[in-house]
């Protein structure tokens, strides 16, 4: 139990700072999202990582993958947003790019 909790650890003081950095460059992140559950989302899905292979990762590797998850997860449910006007534009648009 000890093994897991200071892989948490690890996890949590690598992946924090990278987060706390891109969240800093991006307003999108900073209105969209929550840091700390961020934070701890990436913890659980990194920590499937057997040990050696999330050490194996390079921090700019782990930053791009972090990254693009967080453009994801702050864009997911954007169309929710959206007035009734919004949506038909947006749905011309679409339509117009096929």
């Amino acid at each position: 139990m000890q093994e897991v909790s200071n892989y948490t650890q690890e996890l949590t003081n690598r992946l924090s700072p990278i987060v706390k950095n891109l969240f800093k460059g991006s307003s999108l992140y900073t209105v969209r999202l929550n840091k700390q559950e961020r934070i701890k989302h990436l913890v659980n899905l990194f920590g499937k990582f057997l040990p050696e292979e999330f050490r194996a990762i390079s921090d700019d590797e782990l930053t791009r993958r972090i990254d693009k998850l967080l453009v994801l997860e702050a864009v997911s449910g954007t169309l929710n947003d959206l007035t009734p006007e919004q949506i038909k534009i947006f749905d011309e648009a679409v339509k117009g790019s096929f």
